[in-house]
């Protein structure tokens, strides 16, 4: 595989071109080791999550998510009808997110523009239904920080 470095003051932030005639397990890899090592900071006004679905990586607007929650010690992201993994941990995804998304529990955080009803549930918590039908609790410990962000 033939590799060109480009240093130049003119880029304000760092990019790669891949251009290949096949998509082999080393290519791959090269573009998810690019993804990991990405300062996310960097790229913070962007509107739009990379995520994986199988072999495919898929350019989610962020207008598009209902939730993102960990599961099975997988980061996973959903849409209105799909699932999608993506390898970057909640609290790094919760500082590239726009204000529409808040976190309700130490595992998940949703888009309030999602959000199909909240109701009470157990032991102080709230329960929330999105529009695409998922549903989850929200903790005590973030309840407040939930209210706060829908104005209550």
């Amino acid at each position: 595989m033939k590799v060109e470095l480009f240093v130049s003051k003119d880029y304000e932030e760092p990019h790669a071109q891949i251009y290949t005639d096949v998509l082999t397990d080393n290519v791959q890899k090269a573009i998810l080791l690019l993804e990991d090592n990405y300062d996310e900071d960097v790229d913070s006004n962007t509107s739009i999550l990379p995520v994986k679905k199988g072999s495919d990586i898929v350019l989610l607007d962020f207008e598009d998510i209902y939730m993102i929650r960990v599961e099975e010690k997988k980061t996973k992201v959903y849409d209105s009808s799909n699932e999608y993994i993506i390898k970057k941990p909640l609290y790094k995804l919760e500082n590239t997110l726009d204000s529409d998304f808040v976190r309700i529990s130490k595992t998940t955080i949703v888009n309030l523009r999602k959000i199909e009803r909240v109701a009470p549930s157990l032991k102080g918590m709230m329960f929330i239904e999105l529009k695409n039908g998922l549903k989850d609790n929200i903790s005590r410990k973030y309840l407040s920080e939930f209210k706060q962000a829908l104005d209550l």
